[in-house]
């Protein structure tokens, strides 16, 4: 089998969301549990294999995992794998690439500068909100005092695809400190749907962004990820739904992974046409390695 590792959600090399994607004829005889062995192996947040080079149903079939089970679809594996796709089995410019995951159809659309992709963007799912928190109970688990998260925003779950609890902060020193309590952490997923933790505030790094975040997930194994396609997809809904900038509409840059020295940035495009809220999440995607699979 070929690999690839490349950064998502990444400026440069180093930086963002790291991705290793599989293909070739040895993938399609891989079974689950290999799959596995293999992400624990590679031991990134995720791990992804392209089971054809050909397309079914316009597609190209699709599988993910974590080093500890498969997910039905995430972000930044989306926009990777289908940067591969074009980069090395395509291997020309189009226009978009459609993944088949377990979640449906994603695709995902290019804009290229020159001859080299530069923007990859993903439409995700129309939202779902589903439980409100506390936030005494968020705060317990993040380690944080309860006036240090924004009361004017509701503590939710949200999902796209792959659900997430929201959780509105009010400053980046606030955003800094956060840790997560295990005990409490664990106690907590016990009741809810989702599993992972999403943490955002508009004080941020860079001043040309217009949000920071933080993604816990350890149910995962992930104790914080560098750049997450999915959570930020529910946050682009959940920030359109609750109008926190003001407007039925955005069009932000988000910043993630700063706390762990893995700078990355997300583009986030939202808007609700006829009542629905549509999602799109966009980045670069950037080449670190090759190599085969014995």
């Amino acid at each position: 089998m070929n690999f690839y590792i490349v950064d998502v959600f990444a400026e440069s090399k180093y930086a963002g969301n790291q991705l290793a994607v599989f293909c070739g004829a040895g993938v399609a005889k891989l079974s689950d549990i290999q799959m596995l062995q293999i992400a624990r192996e590679i031991n990134y947040s995720e791990t992804t294999f392209i089971r054809s080079p050909n397309p079914r149903n316009n597609g190209y079939d699709v599988r993910i995992f974590t080093p500890k089970k498969e997910l039905p679809f995430a972000g930044h594996p989306t926009l990777g794998t289908a940067f591969v796709l074009q980069q090395e089995i395509i291997g020309e410019k189009v226009d978009r690439v459609i993944l088949n995951l377990a979640v449906g159809q994603i695709p995902v659309t290019f804009n290229y500068r020159n001859q080299s992709a530069d923007i990859l963007w993903m439409r995700q799912n129309s939202p779902n909100f589903g439980q409100v928190l506390s936030s005494e109970t968020l705060a317990t688990v993040l380690n944080l005092e309860p006036d240090e998260i924004d009361e004017k925003f509701p503590i939710q779950e949200v999902s796209t695809g792959v659900p997430f609890i929201i959780v509105p902060l009010k400053t980046i020193a606030a955003l800094k400190k956060a840790k997560v309590n295990s005990d409490k952490y664990f106690e907590l997923i016990n009741t809810t749907e989702a599993k992972e933790i999403l943490i955002f505030c508009p004080e941020t790094y860079s001043d040309i962004n217009d949000l920071s975040v933080r993604v816990f997930a350890d149910s995962l194994g992930i104790p914080e990820d560098p750049a997450t396609g999915s959570a930020n997809g529910c946050l682009a809904g959940y920030l359109v739904n609750y109008r926190y900038f003001g407007q039925d509409a955005i069009d932000i840059k988000v910043e993630q992974g700063y706390e762990i020295d893995r700078p990355s940035l997300l583009l986030l495009q939202s808007q609700r046409t006829n009542g629905e809220i549509e999602v799109l999440v966009g980045g670069k995607v950037v080449m670190v390695a090759k190599g085969e699979f014995v």
